[in-house]
This record gives structure tokens, C-alpha cells and sequence, in this order.
């Protein structure tokens, strides 16, 4: 197989929602402005795939949610999960194909091209798996959309984060973190629908 290319560009996107916090308050509320380290994210991730001939193998695509019900009951609240975009989407965009297609891209993004590019670049030593695993799964917690949609729960993203990074280390496909991402969303989804009725 030969060496990957243009691994150095999965910090692009990193660097993006750096640069997304440092901007002023009032551009941060700039819906594109959100999106952009995710633009940035599929822009470099269509790059670097057109850089690899064995981009497939590189992103594990070879062949080889109750929390949020807890939540309300220590306190919490998750009644603004009403007006996320997901939420005023058609139940029939939804689930179960428009979730599916959401799991497979942020699959794609975060596990496949983020984490298995920082694998790239750190090793696949301990202490290089454990690096690519924290900060893919930081970035998906903190990427600006997840914040700004999911306000204060964003930070359950790190936990599926670390889940899903353990899984693609684990099963070495990305088959696998697409799946479990579906599943866990659809289970939350539907649960929240029957929650707020």
C-alpha cells in the first residue's frame, strides 16, 4: 500500500474551529460562520481522498442515548432540543434515512478522516491512538454546530467521541462507528419524540 498523503490536512478543520472561537461573539452567530469548520472539514476531506488512491482503507471503509432522560430528572433541561434543526425537520426526512446519512458523514468527518489522519500524523503507538482518540473527540464535542445547536448537552458528545474512537480502534471499520452512531441517534430521537409528545 502506499504512503499516505496530505495527512496534515485534518488540522485544517481543527484549526478552523480554533479560529471560530476567536472570532468576536457577534460573527459566531453567523449560521455559515458556525458551518465552517465542517465546510473546511469536507473540503479538505475531498482533497486529501483525491490525494489517496487508498483513501477507502485509510477511513476503516474496507470490508475488514438515555442519558438525555436522566438529564431532566437531575435538573437539567432539554426542552430547547424542541427547536434544533433536527427537531422541526419532517419525522419521515428524519428517521430512520435522514439520521443515517447524518451518522454517515460525522462518521466519515470526525472518525474516519479527523481521527485516522491524526493517527497518521501521532503513530500508532499507545500514547499516539490515545491523542488522535481525545482530540478527534474533543473536536466533535466543541465543533461550533454541535455547540451552538446542542447548547450545554454538546459535551455528551465527548463521551460518544470516545465511544465511537475506541470502536474504529477496536474494529478497525468504519462501518462499525456509522452504525453504532445511527442506532444511538435513532434510539434518542425517538425517545425525545415520545418524551415531548
Amino acid at each position: 500500500m502506499a504512503p499516505e498523503r496530505a495527512a496534515w490536512l485534518a488540522l485544517l478543520p481543527l484549526l478552523a474551529t480554533a479560529l471560530y472561537y476567536a472570532l468576536p461573539a457577534s460573527l459566531q452567530q453567523n449560521l455559515w460562520i458556525t458551518f465552517s469548520p465542517q465546510l473546511v472539514a469536507y473540503a479538505t476531506l475531498a482533497f486529501w481522498i483525491v490525494s489517496n488512491p487508498g483513501w477507502r482503507a485509510a477511513l476503516r471503509l474496507n470490508a475488514e442515548g438515555i442519558i438525555l432522560l436522566i438529564i431532566p430528572a437531575w435538573g437539567g433541561d432539554i426542552q430547547f432540543l424542541q427547536e434544533t434543526p433536527h427537531a422541526k425537520a419532517p419525522v419521515w426526512l428524519m428517521f430512520p434515512v435522514g439520521i443515517a446519512v447524518i451518522g454517515m458523514l460525522v462518521e466519515l468527518n470526525f472518525r474516519g478522516f479527523q481521527m485516522g489522519r491524526l493517527l497518521t500524523l501521532l503513530g500508532q503507538s499507545p500514547a499516539g491512538k490515545l491523542g488522535a482518540l481525545l482530540v478527534s473527540a474533543l473536536a466533535f464535542s466543541f465543533d461550533p454546530y454541535m455547540v451552538r445547536v446542542f447548547h450545554h448537552l454538546h459535551w455528551i458528545a465527548v463521551w460518544d467521541g470516545l465511544v465511537w474512537g475506541v470502536l474504529l480502534l477496536q474494529t478497525r471499520s468504519l462501518y462499525a462507528t456509522m452504525a453504532a452512531h445511527a442506532v444511538e441517534v435513532w434510539i434518542l430521537y425517538v425517545s425525545l419524540k415520545l418524551w415531548f409528545g
